[in-house]
């Protein structure tokens, strides 16, 4: 099982925290193009979510962005520290988690390979 941090098209990371755990968060370029973050919309825990699927929402002084789960899961965590202090996402994007997803290891598995690393996704935004 590989810990590094994963990327979608959609600017999520995913973090493998075990065989069948992931926290996701946002990428720089998405911190990036936000600016200063002032909401943070946590999900409902319990709730499942295919991948692609809008589970969080995030409100910044520019603009309202959606934060799409980058695989499939159930949601076990949220970071509630968000509530008071949304700028942790401004500060440490690739290290702040939103939530924390449950997966079937098999299905995290194969959607784990469809992530981009790191190198890939820079590739990626290099095409925007």
């Amino acid at each position: 099982m590989s810990n590094e941090q994963r990327f979608s098209t959609t600017h999520q990371w995913a973090k493998r925290i075990n065989e069948t755990q992931v926290s996701v968060g946002i990428s720089q370029h998405a911190e990036d193009a936000l600016g200063d973050i002032v909401y943070v919309e946590l999900p409902e825990l319990g709730k499942s979510v295919a991948a692609g699927e809008v589970l969080a929402g995030i409100e910044s002084v520019k603009t309202a962005s959606e934060i799409q789960s980058p695989v499939t899961g159930k949601l076990v965590a949220c970071n509630t520290n968000l509530a008071d202090a949304p700028e942790q996402l401004n500060e440490a994007p690739l290290i702040t988690w939103i939530f924390v997803l449950e997966a079937d290891a098999a299905q995290l598995d194969k959607e784990w390979q469809e992530l981009l690393d790191a190198a890939a996704y820079e590739a990626f935004l290099d095409t925007l």
